[in-house]
Order: structure tokens, then C-alpha cells, then sequence
């Protein structure tokens, strides 16, 4: 498997240093930078307390842990974030858009998003013209179980 060298900034000596979770997943988890008290129906940016420089022609892909909700109540609004290799900066810190759906406080350190890098998509090029392969059936086609 290829290998590829990231270097992170991190906020602060407190925040948890990125690792991969004991051979579970390929995704990395992502801590809150700092301790965030929401009410039910406010927006924030929860800050992750990392920066990143991606490999060239890579891009990382930012989505909620899968307890995120079930612990906390908050959900990523932009449904999964792409961070381009270009926000590569020294402030270009990584942060999650959230909503509570109830109050909530989660402290600092807690794991709420998780990351994994992709290589970026090729150039592609558009030509019109018409489809004569089979419908599928539109959405839902392949039913409910």
C-alpha cells in the first residue's frame, strides 16, 4: 500500500495527535479543539484545532463520526466537507459546520469527525449527446430490503 507524508499543524499541545484507530478503520477521527456549548437550533463552526498541507493531488474528505449524532445531537450541515490541497495555510484550520438539534456541550477532546484523503478527480470532458442504455427504474429502483 502506498504511503503518503502529511504535514499538520496542531492548535495547541492539548489537542490529541491524529493515529489511526487499531487497524478498525482507514478513517482518522477528529477532536473538538475546545469546549462548545450550543443550544438546540444554533449553527457553529466547531473547530478541530488542525491544519493540514495534503500530498499533491489529494483532497481530504470531512464527515461525522458515526456516534456523532447519537452522542452529541449535532449534524454536519454540509453533509461532508471536502478540504482541497490548496488550504494549506498556517491559520487554514480545519473546522466542522454544525447544528443542534437539542442543547448540547461537548467537551473539548471529544471525537466528533472523522477524515480520509482521496485523490482528486481527473479532468473530465463533457460531450452532449443521448443515452440508449435501459432505464433503471429512477430513484429507489432497486426497493426497500
Amino acid at each position: 500500500m502506498k504511503s503518503e507524508t502529511i504535514t499538520i499543524q496542531y492548535l495547541d499541545n492539548t489537542i490529541p495527535r491524529l493515529t489511526y484507530v487499531g487497524g478498525k478503520s482507514d478513517w482518522i477521527d477528529l477532536s473538538a479543539a475546545e469546549t462548545v456549548f450550543l443550544k438546540k437550533g444554533e449553527f457553529r463552526l466547531i473547530h478541530l484545532g488542525v491544519a493540514m498541507k495534503l500530498p499533491a493531488g489529494y483532497e481530504a474528505h470531512l464527515a461525522p463520526r458515526s456516534s456523532t449524532f447519537k452522542n452529541f445531537k449535532i449534524l454536519q450541515t454540509n453533509s461532508v466537507g471536502v478540504v482541497d490541497s490548496s488550504y494549506c495555510g498556517s491559520g487554514d484550520w480545519w473546522k466542522m459546520p454544525v447544528y443542534a438539534t437539542e442543547d448540547v456541550v461537548i467537551e473539548k477532546g471529544s471525537r466528533i469527525a472523522q477524515f480520509r484523503i482521496m485523490e482528486i478527480q481527473p479532468t473530465l470532458t463533457f460531450v452532449e449527446g443521448s443515452l440508449e442504455e435501459e432505464n433503471r427504474g429512477g430513484f429507489g429502483s432497486t426497493g426497500v430490503k
